[in-house]
Formats: C-alpha cells, structure tokens, sequence
C-alpha cells in the first residue's frame, strides 16, 4: 500500500474505508453503475458509497444512480464485513481508472 493509499483508507477492524473522486468525464451513468454494482456484488461484505450525506448500497445499481456521480464529485466507500479491505480497493480501482472509459 503507497503513502497516498495509506492517507485516503482506514481499517478498523472488519472495516474499510476510503474517499475517491469520480473521474471519468460522463460521470457514473449505467454503464459504470452496472460496473460497480457486480464487483461490489462479488463480495461478502456489505458495500456502501456515501456522497453528501446520502448513503446507499453499492450493490444496489438504483441507489447507485440516485447518488448523481458527476465527473469531480467526491464519494466515500465503506465496507464491513470479512473481506472489507479487497471489497473497497476493488470498488476504489474503478474509480481510479475511470470506469475504463
């Protein structure tokens, strides 16, 4: 783990959390919604994102597009369960990378 990932993520337990900013240029539409939902599906843990106080289920791909990810917008992810740490480095990575788009 870099220092920058060290700053931006803590774990507590069976907990992990970490900010990310939306950086593909579309925002999250259905298409990077629809990513997130099956990699935060493929995990045990509960997944949440949270953006200005709104908090949903990251596996839910409604709750995801109701969270309005525009390009620049800042999210929290936040996972508890077994596998908390991998649940939120694999749902940061798609932020990181832009959805792949």
């Amino acid at each position: 783990m870099s220092t920058t990932e060290r700053k931006s993520s803590t774990t507590i337990g069976r907990e992990a959390i970490r900010e990310v900013v939306v950086k593909n240029p579309l925002g999250i539409h259905a298409r990077p919604a629809a990513l997130l939902v099956r990699t935060a599906s493929a995990f045990r843990s509960e997944v949440t994102l949270e953006k200005g106080g709104q908090i949903v289920s990251a596996k839910s791909i409604m709750g995801v597009l109701t969270l309005a990810g525009h390009p620049g917008s800042k999210m929290r992810i936040r996972a508890e369960g077994p596998d908390a740490e991998k649940a939120v480095a694999a749902v940061a990575d798609l932020f990181e990378k832009g959805f792949y788009e």
